[in-house]
Order: C-alpha cells, then structure tokens, then sequence
C-alpha cells in the first residue's frame, strides 16, 4: 500500500452530534434539535431522524420539558474543543472533518446580520486546530437546517433557501477564507430520499399528495445551493477545495438472474445519480425516466442549468460503512438489513455489527474504485468506523479491539484501492470522539477513539478517556498507514 505523501488522516464529527449549547450565545434551534431518544429498548432499525414531522409536532419538541433529547447537549465540545483538539493532535490528526452549525451563525436562517459570537466560536476552534497544523475540512451543512427555515418556508421546498443557504456560506467563506481550505456543501445529500425533514428541513404542512415531486423539488434546490457554494468558494478562497458527499451504496444482485441484476444496477444509478450532477453539472438522462413515471415536474428558472455547470464540486466524498443485497422480488421470509440511509437484503457471507450493519471492507476498494472510474476527481473519505456498545474494563481501560480489527481492514482495503489507480487524498473516521447517534439519538452505540463519560440520558462526568483503538490510529497516522 502506498499513500501518499502530504495524506490527510483525521477524524470526523458534526456540529449538533457533538456542541451543545445548542440555545448558547445566540444560537437558534435547528432540525436536529428536535430529535428525541426513545429509550434502551427502542428499534434500532427505526431512525427517528427519518421521521416526517409537522409544525405541531416540531413546537412539541420544543415545549417538551420531559424528554430526553441529547443534541442538545452532545458531549459539550462546545465548551471543551481545547481539550479534545490537543487529544486529536497527539493522535497526530492533520484534519479535521467538522460542521458548522448553520443556526449558530444565522439563527433563524433569515436574518440580515450574522450572530457574531457564533462567528467567533469557529475562528476559536479552527486556530486551535491551526496551532496543533489540523487543517479543518468543513462540512456546511450537516442535517443543521435552522428551525426557523422549516417552520415560516418549509425549507428546502422554497426556494427562498438557496439564497439563505447562498449567503450563509458567503458568510462563512469570507470570515475563514485564511483558516479553512477544505469544504464540503452538504453531509450525505441523498439521505432526503429516506427523510424529508432531516435532508430537507421540510414539515409536512408544506408538502404535497405527490412525495417524489417534493422530493425532488427539494433536491434541485440543494443542487442549487452546492452550486453556488462551490461558486463562491472559488472566487472568495481560489486555493480552496470543495467537495459533494454522499452515503455510499454499494449493493451485490442476490442471484445471477438478469432481474436482480438490474435492480442492483438501478438502486446504484439512484446514488450515484447526486453526484452526477454535482461532479458534471448536469441531470443524468436516466433521471428524466424516473420523473416521468412519478409525474414529477421540476420547477426550474432559467439560468438553473447554468448554475449547475458552473458549480461542479472539485472532489467527490463520501461516507461507507456497510453493503446489502438487491433481489427483484422480496417476500415475508426474506431477511433484511438496514443502516445509515442502507436498505436491502442480508448478506450471509458477511458478519454484523451490535446494530446489525453489515462489514464489507472490500465493498469499500469497489466503491473507490468506482466512484474515481466516474468521475476521474479526487475522493476522501469523510466517513468510516464502526459503531458498538463499549465498556470501561475492571482495569479501568477501554479495550476495543473489534474496533481496531473492524478499521485495520477498511484502511489496508483503501489502501488497495490506491494501489488500483484510485486519487484518494484523505481518510477521516467517524465519530473520532464518542458522540451523540444521528439515527437513533443515542450515546450508547460509540465510535470513538476517545471514549466521553456520559450515557443517554446526558449524565455523567463527560470525562474523556483514550481507547485502545487510540494508540492504535496513533501508530496508522505515523507510517503514513503503513502499520496496521
């Protein structure tokens, strides 16, 4: 294996997994604020964050002085990013992937001035990421849509918010232009087709009968709204990188028929189809047939098509953390899987996490090797790890060595796929420091290198601890990935 010279190796988190103070120093709500944890024994295949909710529903989270919801608080980086970023650089971290809450900058999505605390809360954290030589990889929207941009225009829906969204990152660009090289436009963008709400920010007082025409509305607005980002980013910061970012599926036919096959084929055009149009800046053909079926009918205005040209990303990202199986005709006694966005069929040859997400460290080298044989566009890596119920050992240590075994072989496979010919430029695990689930708004499923001291429920000490698997990425990052 042969990473290059200059690699980026770091660990990723969000925002309104991981702050806090989520109504501190001015910051407003926004749609993850309103994610409840519904207790130990809830479904782990049913992801709260995928709901559809109402304004009803949404003022009931906020008047709710009984449930639990832990965005709220996450692990409180808010207050203690020093203490973490010192841990991340003796990792060795030389980036960082992270998010900037949306609503912490502009609060209800609409104002005409900036909150500058929350201004000054990221030029803290990125010059302490610059002090240790962390490059921030900032992600500009992460499931962080304001409240407000969904309560009075329905987010994404309107497309008012491609120009809240357009000024927002104007904001941020010409504010971190010396601090931030490294950009994302939007976290996993074709995560609105499982969820209108925590992809879109749309309730459903503003919906129509016709889901798909919504839906896609919706996308082509946040087509817009990556476009013009990337726009933007070029002229305020022309050394910068930009990128898109999706959930990567990769998915195998069940059989040899033609059936599965094609069913296979098609679940991976309907992922690939984000960033084809946000790496070449037009519609893939394919999608015309899609709408017409649905009766879908895209509102564009005119210089729409233009936008979409001249905003294609520099580099393609994504997360990947497991594979299913595609099978034309499902029946009650088939077996499914799902996670992160996944849906599909069990793959008997493959082991499954706590959660039931499937590992496939070589669906990771097929997914790299594909995504650069379309694109020919540098790709990182904005998400891979693995997610299990870790305990403190009567030594007192945190002994994760499944999770070291889990990464040791994802890594050594994207390692693989440079050898193929692929231009992979970074690696960032997910949750590099316990956070809070996005699916299920839990503690309790970790993936940390560091392990924080609170439970679901937002007790404990919030004490940080290093795993095993710390020390481990620690000796990774050293050889450059060549200790495994």
């Amino acid at each position: 294996m042969s990473f290059k010279e200059g690699f980026l190796w770091g660990g990723a988190i969000a925002a309104n997994q991981c702050e806090g103070a989520w109504n501190v120093d001015g910051k407003g709500p926004s749609i993850a604020d309103t994610a409840p944890y519904f207790g130990e024994n809830q479904d782990h295949d049913n992801y709260v964050c995928f709901q559809d909710m109402s304004k009803e529903d949404v003022y009931a989270c906020l008047n709710d002085q009984q449930g639990i919801y832990p965005k709220r608080w996450g692990i409180d980086f808010y207050h203690r990013y020093k203490e973490d970023i010192q841990m991340f650089a003796e990792m060795g971290f030389n980036v960082l992937r992270m998010s900037i809450a949306w609503s912490r900058i502009f609060p209800n999505g609409d104002e005409e001035f900036p909150n500058e605390k929350g201004l000054q809360f990221y030029d803290d954290v990125f010059d302490e990421c610059l002090k240790y030589g962390i490059q921030p990889l900032v992600t500009l929207s992460h499931y962080e849509t304001p409240l407000g941009l969904s309560l009075h225009y329905g987010g994404w829906l309107n497309r008012k918010t491609v120009y809240f969204y357009e000024k927002y990152v104007t904001t941020v660009f010409k504010r971190y232009q010396n601090k931030v090289k490294y950009w994302i436009t939007f976290n996993e963008i074709n995560n609105i087709l499982s969820g209108l709400y925590v992809g879109g920010g749309i309730l459903k007082d503003y919906t129509t009968d016709n889901r798909k025409q919504d839906t896609y509305q919706a996308i082509h607005h946040l087509f817009l709204g990556s476009a013009l980002a990337v726009k933007k980013c070029h002229e305020i910061i022309p050394d910068a990188m930009i990128g898109c970012m999706i959930a990567r599926r990769e998915s195998y036919p069940a059989s040899a028929k033609p059936e599965d096959n094609l069913v296979c084929f098609e679940e991976s055009q309907e992922n690939l189809f984000f960033t084809d149009v946000q790496m070449r800046g037009y519609y893939p053909s394919f999608i015309y047939k899609t709408w017409q079926e649905n009766h879908v009918n895209i509102i564009k205005q005119k210089e729409d098509d233009q936008i979409l040209l001249d905003g294609k990303c520099d580099f393609v990202s994504m997360s990947y953390y497991m594979t299913v199986v595609s099978q034309a005709k499902i029946d009650e006694n088939t077996k499914m899987v799902s996670g992160n966005d996944m849906h599909g069929i069990k793959n008997p040859y493959l082991e499954s996490s706590s959660w039931n997400w499937q590992k496939d460290e070589i669906g990771l080298r097929i997914a790299l090797r594909r995504l650069y044989d379309r694109y020919q566009k540098p790709i990182f890596i904005a998400e891979i790890g693995l997610g299990e119920k870790d305990e403190i050992a009567p030594d007192g240590k945190i002994h994760d060595s499944y999770r070291i075994d889990f990464l040791r072989d994802y890594i050594r496979m994207a390692g693989k796929a440079v050898d193929d010919g692929v231009d992979l430029f970074g690696i960032t695990c997910w949750g590099c420091i316990d956070l809070v689930s996005m699916s299920t708004s839990e503690m309790s499923k970790r993936y940390g290198f560091i392990y924080v001291d609170v439970d679901n429920y937002g007790k404990g000490t919030y004490r940080r601890m290093k795993k095993d698997s710390y020390y481990w990425y620690k000796k990774v990052i050293q050889s450059n990935g060549k200790e495994l």
